[in-house]
């Protein structure tokens, strides 16, 4: 299976992480990632993390949680990819956008923690899934939902959205027709 940007960002991420804590030398994390980044498939990122334990096993279980955070470039989840059960986007200056219309879940309910200093996080949601904002999210005249808040269609998901845009702001919408 084809592997995206923001995969090969995570491995890239964890790449970091297991030199941070002396697991890899300096050298081979620049072998990995220069790897890491021309990967075309999963196989290929979990080739590259696959000795360093499950904490950095390639693309993410579908149980782990995933974090976005943005530095230089924007995050944009699309495609194909499995949903994790929680997806923490934390932006400064930056954009994550995650669009669910191709995504597989294989979860009944998704939680998507999202925190913007100024950024933007966007959500793309299949019209038969449904979002619900949660009571403790904060700022919410920033969090534009143009999607169902309804029940979820039989099977699909359900998102429960915690946002704290500051002075950032969350979008939420479904794909346009056509």
């Amino acid at each position: 299976m084809r592997a995206g940007d923001a995969d090969r960002e995570a491995v890239a991420d964890r790449l970091r992480i297991a030199a941070g804590e002396g697991r890899i030398e300096l050298a081979e994390l620049d072998e990995r990632l220069e790897l890491a980044f021309a990967a075309r498939t999963y196989r290929e990122l979990d080739e590259l993390v696959a000795d360093l334990g499950p904490r950095a096993a390639g693309s993410l279980a579908a149980d782990e949680v995933m974090v976005l955070q943005p530095t230089i470039t924007n995050i944009v989840r699309k495609g194909r990819w499995t949903v994790p059960r929680r997806i923490v986007a934390e932006c400064r200056m930056n954009q994550v956008i995650l669009d669910f219309t191709e995504a597989h879940c294989p979860h009944g309910e998704v939680t998507v923690e999202a925190t913007c200093r100024g950024g933007r996080v966007r959500l793309i949601l299949p019209r038969s899934w449904a979002l619900r904002i949660d009571p403790t999210s904060t700022d919410t005249h920033h969090i534009l939902n143009r999607a169902t808040t309804a029940e979820p269609a039989p099977g699909a998901p359900l998102i429960t959205l915690i946002g704290h845009p500051g002075i950032g702001r969350i979008k939420i919408k479904q794909p346009t027709k056509g």
